[in-house]
């Protein structure tokens, strides 16, 4: 039998061979460099499964199918290559459908292998009958179901080549009965796009834009870190001089420590980034959707300029123009594209030349005001907020304001770290502190802000980068839906650190209660055990955390329990019950009450 070799050296049959329908699939996985898979073993699959391991694949057994698709996702989106799950027919492949969506809106390569009930069945009502395909019809580029048992190789590799292409999940559909047999098949090539820079005429466009700029400022987005382009973005923001802003969750787009990054747009951003894109003439948004959560009113600023001339760089042509009006859409990689400005500015005169100094001071007044707020903001402000901290005065006197706890946080994160946060009210807030240095190093559930995305997300993540310090945030409630794979990371060696706020409530929700239905909670309160402890009676350890002082010291504990002794840690952090700004008050309003027995609740 002839051989070709993968990009990490393993062989792939190569040219028309005899071979089992498993093991065309397992040989395209190969040849497409997969080395683990997230999922749970399932006799739909099982002959496939068997030839895993000779081909030099991991299958990662998980607790629930939903942290197998979050895994996949934070093991992509940290290397840059397939995240793979795959799971039973039927309840294990509906299981994933929340986890593959938010991968979707991270534009994460992510394949899922959906066995499906053999095909003599469909149709019967048989155990564990679905139809599949619609289930991730909303949330996939690609689906690829397998119509005969000959065309396997080609059906997968097709998969795996438009997770690449088009940037986002697939679904590879597999009838469970055509695992079997005899056929000829050849392996084919993975194909990958050669990207380029968008079209000569909006390049030409948007480059005289710049150059007749006062005040540029750049958006760069989470395109930028997917084309591995933060070196040229950084390179045109210099060229320009002006401020960078990240876009919304995409806070590891452009170096922290880079004088002219602003911080990230959006809910619970920085104001030093909104006070200067309000101040700009031309925004250049590179590699940004700009999507309408990440540019609703913050903090009190409606900050979007709505004069300036947007330019806006997109892979997916679709999205130019589609939530901003722009004045230059180029459809093109991020990297190439800033390549492309750079070089048409090259030797130039700008316009925004004469105001560089004056220009950067500016940057670095508001940075260093926004800092100083940071400082400074103990405790929130609001009424409700005022009135819980007095009435825990004494009881809970000692627990902890999520701000200052997130400040504290902020300050012992260690290098390379890799940070994943859930959707909730304290990890909305730690958006104004997580900062980065460089990309693939901050996962969020983006547009679909599901809970129970943070951990899963971190343990498939340090799964992809073993050498990197690995953290979730997670909230108690978005924490109790994913503890379970805590499990997963101490059975599989994948260590991680997980940063759990313990505040007895449902934040973000309740905050709603509080500004638009007069203080009248209904479920949205917690009461919980220990989770230090049950993290420890899953074989992990456990810190908890009630005094300031600790905060720091007990991330960098759990840190060196990850990093030097491959254990799992979860630091619990006793938090009180005040509340961050609501992040859905543009669509929700005071209540209208029509029922006379309602009247009360208005």
């Amino acid at each position: 039998m002839s051989e070709r070799r993968n990009q990490d050296g393993r062989p792939v049959v190569s040219g028309v061979q005899k071979m089992t329908p498993s093991e065309a699939f397992v040989e395209t996985m190969v040849a497409n460099g997969v080395t683990d898979i997230f999922g749970i073993m399932g006799s739909a699959f099982m002959d496939a499964m068997d030839i895993f391991a000779p081909a030099g694949i991991r299958l990662v057994p998980v607790v629930h199918e939903q942290g197998a698709a979050h895994m996949a996702d934070g093991y992509a989106r940290v290397s840059g290559r397939h995240g793979v799950v795959i799971g039973q027919n039927g309840p294990g492949i509906s299981n994933c459908v929340t986890a593959i969506a938010a991968a979707y809106w991270a534009h994460s390569p992510v394949v899922i292998v959906t066995p499906e009930s053999g095909t003599m069945g469909m149709g019967l009502g048989g155990f564990q009958e679905a139809h599949q395909l619609p289930m991730f019809q909303e949330f996939t580029k690609y689906q690829a179901h397998v119509n005969n048992p000959k065309r396997m190789a080609e059906f997968s590799s097709r998969a795996f080549d438009r997770a690449m292409s088009e940037i986002g999940p697939t679904q590879l559909n597999i009838p469970r009965d055509y695992f079997y047999g005899e056929i000829e098949a050849e392996i084919p090539e993975p194909a990958r796009l050669d990207r380029g820079p968008g079209g000569t005429r909006s390049l030409d466009e948007a480059a005289e834009l710049l150059a007749n700029a006062k005040f540029p400022v750049i958006v760069s987005g989470g395109g930028v870190v997917m084309a591995d382009g933060i070196k040229e973005c950084v390179a045109l923001a210099e060229r320009l001089g002006g401020p960078v802003v990240n876009s919304y969750l995409h806070n590891d787009s452009f170096p922290a420590s880079h004088p002219q990054w602003a911080g990230p747009l959006g809910y619970q951003g920085s104001k030093a980034a909104m006070k200067l894109i309000s101040q700009a003439d031309v925004v250049l948004a590179l590699g940004s959707r700009l999507g309408p959560f990440g540019t609703l009113p913050q903090h009190g600023m409606d900050y979007w300029p709505t004069d300036a001339k947007i330019i806006q760089v997109d892979a997916d042509h679709k999205m130019l123009g589609l939530v901003k009006k722009i004045s230059v859409g180029i459809c093109g990689d991020a990297k190439e594209a800033a390549v492309a400005l750079l070089e048409r500015l090259d030797g130039r005169e700008l316009d925004c030349d004469a105001t560089r100094e004056e220009r950067a001071t500016t940057t670095a007044q508001h940075k260093q005001e926004w800092e100083d707020e940071l400082d400074a903001w103990v405790s929130e402000t609001d009424d409700y907020s005022q009135d819980m901290l007095a009435e825990a005065e004494g009881e809970e006197g000692s627990w902890l304001s999520p701000r200052q706890v997130l400040r504290e946080l902020e300050k012992a994160m260690p290098e390379r770290v890799m940070v994943s946060t859930d959707i909730g009210n304290i990890n909305s807030v730690a958006n104004s502190y997580l900062r980065f240095e460089e990309p693939r190093s901050f996962f969020a559930p983006m547009s679909f802000g599901n809970c129970g995305y943070a951990l899963p997300t971190i343990i498939g993540a340090k799964a992809a980068a073993m050498d990197r310090p690995a953290v979730a945030y997670a909230g108690d409630g978005a924490w109790a839906m994913s503890c379970g794979e805590i499990m997963t990371a101490v059975r599989h060696d994948i260590p991680v650190t997980a940063v759990v706020f313990h505040n007895r409530q449902w934040g973000a929700e309740k905050k709603n209660q509080v500004d638009f239905y007069n203080r009248r909670f209904v479920a949205g309160e917690l009461e919980n055990e220990s989770f230090a402890a049950i993290g420890q009676a899953m074989g992990a350890e456990g810190i908890v955390v009630d005094k300031l002082e600790d905060v720091g010291p007990a991330l960098q504990k759990a840190i060196d329990l990850q990093m030097t002794e491959g254990k799992t840690c979860i630091v619990e952090i006793m938090c009180n019950r005040e509340l961050g700004d609501p992040f859905r008050r543009d669509a929700l309003s005071k209540p209208v009450r029509m029922l006379q027995k309602y009247q009360d609740y208005v």
